[in-house]
Formats: C-alpha cells, sequence, structure tokens
C-alpha cells in the first residue's frame, strides 16, 4: 500500500492520504473511524464506526420533501413549506448532519466508496468489512511506524 498525493481543496497544499487501516493496541488506537458509504450499501463487522456519512442522505431526505408535490408552483411551495416547518429542528439536524457529511468526505478528498477513515489520515477504500479495513490500516501502521 503506497501514500498518494492529493490536493486539498481548500488549501490548495498537498496531503497525503493512505490507503491502509489500523492498529488496536498500544498508542496506535484510532481515536476516530469514519465510514462512507451509501444507504444501499452499509458496512459490515463486529466493529462500530464513530461515525458513518451516507453520502446520498440529503439526496433521500429532499426526495422525502418534494413527494407527491404538485405541478403549481404556489400550491407545491405551499406544501414544502409546510413539510419544512412541521419537521422542525429535527429536520433541520438531519438536513445539516447529511450536507456535513458531505462536506467532510469532500474535503478529504474520498473518491471511492464505501471507504473507512481512520483519524481523518488513513483511508482503505472498497472494502464493505470494517473489520478487514481496520485490519489492513493496522498492518501499515505496523509497518510503517
Amino acid at each position: 500500500m503506497l501514500p498518494f498525493a492529493s490536493t486539498h481543496p481548500r488549501t490548495s497544499r498537498p496531503a497525503l492520504v493512505f490507503a491502509a487501516t489500523l492498529l488496536w493496541s498500544g498508542a496506535s488506537v484510532a481515536q476516530e473511524i469514519w465510514a462512507i458509504t451509501e444507504s444501499g450499501a452499509p458496512l459490515q463487522g463486529t466493529h462500530s464506526p464513530t461515525r458513518v456519512i451516507e453520502l446520498d442522505a440529503a439526496r433521500r431526505i429532499e426526495a422525502e420533501l418534494a413527494a407527491g408535490l404538485p405541478n403549481d408552483l404556489q400550491q407545491a411551495e405551499s406544501i414544502l413549506r409546510r413539510r419544512l416547518k412541521a419537521g422542525g429542528p429535527s429536520l433541520q439536524r438531519r438536513l445539516q448532519t447529511a450536507y456535513q457529511g458531505v462536506a467532510d468526505a469532500w474535503s478529504l478528498g474520498i473518491t471511492t466508496l464505501p471507504a473507512v477513515v481512520v483519524d481523518q489520515r488513513y483511508v482503505v477504500y472498497g472494502e464493505a468489512n470494517l473489520d478487514q479495513a481496520l485490519a489492513r490500516i493496522a498492518r501499515y501502521r505496523k509497518e510503517h511506524p
């Protein structure tokens, strides 16, 4: 597994992203494990990620809000306003969390799903088994202290 350079979208400075996994003993224990995926492709395994980011969450929420809206723009706007109001703070939190997840994945330069990210420094792409992804990072970190 070789590190590869990418450009951080906000700073345009090179950032290293490593295809790797996590060491569960000693000082190398991961503080944060993010599972980045889509709703139809959950990750499996015995470990629980600190955070699950479903990149299609915002689109699903928007589809819920737009479901069954009439073609008449004034009627549709009125119905949508009622739905947004009825959703209240809970809906606002869901939307905020969904869009924050997209922003966080983008800021890390995630290019492929699923992705397992450890400590916002190591990433394994394409592995749907969280345990196996974490084992790969552990091996990498052990070999490259």
